[in-house]
């Protein structure tokens, strides 16, 4: 059966997917530096007698750590550079769903209080920074990620998957770029007026359909876009052909871009809820004199 038949335009079978792996040393490099980290951390904390729950350290290392594990090491990383919706698909997965599932392990909260007062405060310069405070808006990170996924339509695409220097460095750059993104929004660290966090919140139901467009583009479109020469030799039965390889990729970098907007707007939500509430009850405990003097400010104000 020829790789560009029709009845070869299928997906691998389930022990295909199980059994491919192959060694990325940056992604190696990444994992035990990651690792180390947030185990020094613990140790150090556990000198100074502090209790760390041990739930988030295993959520950080099996969820996080071991999800960038299996994408890298795994089938997505293996066969990266030759199949089209394996390398968009390990790219969405790094910068979305790796850096949530790092963030369940609290790693901003963990480097606050094992660094102590000065790194603290360090910890807390670098949260407030301008770039993280960019990325870490979710309104950016839409755009950001919207942007970053139309290279798939374009030649650049091919270049990035058939060079192994650009491969060692999306291990690299794309979890740092995705937790640069989800950590100050999942850590509370960017505070904003309950407006801004309102408008935010709308804002993100648009990200929706902004980061349908790729994917869109991918499979509603019938020539291959990247211009990727055909790979020759023999090809596993299941092997797709070049058209169907970007249909593939563009179903699933459409429905990971999809689901990974649902916790932010989950953690907008709750971020607006509990400014509102806090905002309320500073009202609620104004004297009438200092509620007349607001209002009076306010009305100064807009005339």
């Amino acid at each position: 059966m020829k790789p560009d038949s029709p009845e070869s335009s299928t997906t691998p079978p389930f022990l295909v997917f199980l059994s491919t792996w192959s060694f990325d040393p940056a992604a190696a490099a990444m994992l035990i530096a990651a690792a180390g980290l947030y185990l020094g951390g613990v140790l150090s904390l556990r000198r100074r007698g502090h209790h760390w729950p041990k739930r988030l350290t295993a959520m950080y290392l099996l969820l996080g750590l071991g999800s960038y594990a299996v994408i890298s090491f795994g089938f997505l990383g293996a066969e990266s550079t030759q199949l089209r919706w394996a390398f968009t698909t390990r790219i969405a997965l790094l910068l979305f769903v790796v850096p949530a599932l790092v963030s369940l392990g609290r790693p901003i909260a963990l480097a606050r209080v094992a660094l102590g007062g000065t790194g603290q405060a360090r910890t807390d310069r670098f949260l407030q920074s301008r770039p993280v405070k960019l990325f870490g808006n979710a309104i950016f990170a839409t755009v950001f990620a919207c942007a970053a996924f139309m290279i798939f339509l374009t030649p650049v695409a091919a270049v990035l998957r058939d060079s192994p220097w650009s491969e060692w460095t999306i291990s690299v750059l794309v979890p740092l770029a995705g937790l640069l993104m989800v950590l100050p929004i999942a850590a509370h660290s960017v505070t904003h007026t309950s407006f801004f966090i309102t408008v935010e919140f709308l804002l993100a139901f648009v990200a929706l359909l902004l980061d349908a467009i790729p994917g869109l583009l991918l499979r509603l479109n019938d020539a291959v876009l990247d211009h990727a020469p055909a790979i020759v030799g023999r090809m596993p039965f299941w092997f797709p052909n070049a058209l169907h390889d970007q249909h593939l990729s563009g179903d699933f970098l459409w429905f990971i871009a999809e689901i990974a907007d649902v916790p932010i707007l989950v953690i907008l939500f709750v971020r607006w809820m509990r400014l509102d509430r806090r905002e309320g009850k500073k009202l609620d405990e104004l004297s009438d004199e200092e509620m007349e003097a607001l209002t009076q400010a306010h009305l100064h104000q807009r005339g």
